[in-house]
């Protein structure tokens, strides 16, 4: 495993300098991981967790690492001498990898002392932000695609790290498989892919090129078939090698469309497939696709039944930054929390002051998602009494709920700078994705104009925010 301490700005080395130097660098501090909606995200699947688990196990300074950060001559030797001996000995609270999660609730809580909670500030941004941020693509495009879905990206990914990663969470929010042959062996999972043009253009003809392909692989044939012309030559000469397969006694998988007009060469090629007798074989298309597309194609009546998509989703084309923050919201003097909060002309912008807790209420009835409610970390919600549940900042939009019950979204997946979060396989993690996106109305995660999911602030917490704020106002001038 790659020690990535050094993998963060250098103003969280400066900034933990300064807190050396004042003497609050041991000082306990909480800081949150959340995202703000904007016009293109309206929920995101969570990923990356177990790798931020990981590099907060092994954080550490190695000598080289010292060495570089001394010849910077930006830091005294106790400084680096500190630096040398630390390690991550504070607590995380996650949700789960493959939980739907809304803008401004707490995905991850770093709880631990100052310098090591600002030091892991930005690479626990980079594993959540891309994570989720390309599992949430994925899930958009196969709900569109309605499975059978594949990930094509790496050669198109921002580097291989995005490539093995991005890989990953495509699979957590719902892809089938990977062609990325070291990711499927790093996670366990199904990888696939046949050829490429350049395969059939090295053979005399076209002909030849299937009829080899056919004989390295019987039982996995799906062929490509828009190298010169689809119907006119690709369909045709498949359907001739699927003949010779099937009286070898091997059934064809089907063939891959890659260019084109794929919703009209889906269903010319369809029918010629079923006219030769090949009704079970698959047509899978490719070539710059995403949830628009594919929602266009499905409309317009293609009969696609696999989906290789790469390059709009492993650089989630239309979205290439989640966004996510890194916020402090309480710092304790002993067992005495004072909360903080960062305040800003917009209200949005606003941040939510304390250690908190994240409940998802669910509809007993129906078992669907009714809205989050964030809390402050001592608070239990009582499944007994009614809940009154009320807009954070519009307050006068209220809603009361009974006959409910509330999931804790959140675990610790840290403690002591101890990983305690199992391991689990990334299908585990994939199945979690689609039970519990199961739970949501479809309104509220469709594509266009979704029911904004709420995610509302419990009276005690909206109580402290509303006093600190006015408390900061204090002083300024009126008219």
């Amino acid at each position: 495993m790659r020690n990535l301490t050094l993998l963060t700005d250098l103003y969280q080395l400066t900034m933990g300098y300064g807190y050396f130097q004042a003497g609050k660098h041991e000082q306990e501090a909480v800081f949150d991981i959340f995202f703000r909606p904007n016009r293109m995200i309206t929920y995101s699947v969570a990923a990356g967790m177990e790798q931020a688990a990981d590099y907060l196990e092994t954080l550490r300074f190695e000598e080289e690492d010292i060495a570089y950060l001394r010849s910077l001559n930006l830091f005294s030797e106790e400084y680096l001498a500190y630096l040398k001996e630390l390690r991550f000995t504070g607590d995380v609270y996650s949700v789960r990898e493959g939980e739907l999660v809304f803008p401004y609730e707490p995905i991850v809580t770093v709880k631990a002392p100052m310098i090591q909670a600002q030091l892991v500030e930005t690479a626990l941004l980079t594993f959540i932000n891309h994570q989720t941020l390309i599992a949430s693509k994925a899930a958009k495009i196969c709900a569109e695609a309605g499975g059978a879905v594949m990930e094509f990206g790496l050669r198109r990914a921002q580097g291989a790290d995005a490539g093995i990663y991005g890989a990953r969470a495509a699979i957590i929010g719902g892809c089938v498989s990977t062609s990325n042959v070291y990711a499927g062996k790093l996670f366990s999972v199904p990888v696939s892919g046949t050829m490429a043009h350049s395969w059939v253009m090295n053979f005399e003809s076209e002909e030849e090129a299937f009829r080899a392909y056919a004989k390295s692989f019987p039982d996995n044939c799906l062929l490509l078939v828009d190298t010169y012309d689809t119907l006119k030559s690709g369909v045709p000469n498949a359907i001739k090698i699927f003949k010779e397969l099937r009286e070898q006694g091997f059934e064809p998988k089907g063939i891959r469309l890659d260019s084109g007009d794929l919703a009209y060469l889906s269903k010319e090629a369809r029918k010629l497939l079923d006219r030769a007798g090949f009704e079970n074989a698959k047509i899978c298309a490719s070539g710059d696709l995403d949830e628009v597309s594919i929602r266009s194609l499905k409309n317009q009546g293609a009969k696609i039944d696999l989906w290789g998509v790469g390059t709009k989703l492993i650089t989630s084309a239309d979205m290439p930054a989640l966004g996510g923050v890194y916020k402090l919201s309480a710092v304790y003097e002993g067992e005495r929390e004072i909360p903080k909060i960062k305040l800003s002309d917009t209200t949005e912008k606003i941040t939510n002051p304390s250690l908190k807790e994240v409940y998802r209420i669910y509809d007993k009835k129906t078992d669907k998602a009714i809205a989050d409610l964030i809390v402050r970390f001592c608070e239990e919600i009582d499944e007994s009494k009614p809940l009154t549940l009320f807009h954070p900042v519009d307050t006068w939009k209220r809603m009361k709920v009974t006959d409910f019950r509330a999931r804790r979204l959140r675990e610790k997946i840290v403690s002591g700078g101890k990983r305690i979060l199992p391991k689990q396989p990334l299908a585990a993690h994939a199945e979690y994705f689609k039970k519990e996106s199961s739970r949501f109305w479809e309104e509220y995660t469709r594509r266009d104009m979704p029911h904004i999911y709420k995610v509302d602030l419990s009276s005690a917490l909206h109580k402290l925010k509303k006093e600190m704020i006015e408390a900061h106002g204090k002083g300024e001038e009126t008219c």
